[in-house]
């Protein structure tokens, strides 16, 4: 049985292949001790950024969840339809430019909000 996840990672891209592999990797070194998925999606780029998160989604197919369009519907509705597939209790977002390189960064920020729930954002 697979446990939900509390923390649901979300990343939206477009033509980001230069930067995609440290993107995810940095989603996959992640030291932590709760469940988490991945949601990627990529709207429709054309310089092979969606075949990279396909590879690594057939890697790691029960953590990161591809969403590979074949039509541009343009950055905020991308991140609107992949919030909507979320199942975490919490988001965290990282665009397909940007990387983490704090392997401790989704622990530091989920134990922080656990301690303080009146705090909605880090």
């Amino acid at each position: 049985m697979t446990m939900s996840p509390i923390v649901t990672i979300i990343c939206i891209t477009y033509n980001q292949r230069d930067s995609i592999k440290s993107v995810i990797e940095g989603f996959l070194m992640q030291v932590i001790n709760f469940p988490i998925e991945i949601i990627i999606s990529d709207d429709a780029s054309d310089d092979g950024t969606a075949g990279m998160i396909s590879q690594y989604a057939d890697l790691h197919q029960k953590l990161i969840t591809p969403i590979i369009r074949k039509k541009n519907i343009g950055q905020w509705s991308n991140l609107r339809e992949s919030l909507s597939l979320a199942k975490g209790k919490y988001i965290a977002y990282c665009e397909g430019d940007d990387y983490w390189t704090d392997k401790n960064k989704l622990q530091k920020q989920f134990d922080f909000l656990e301690k303080n729930p009146i705090t909605s954002l880090v």
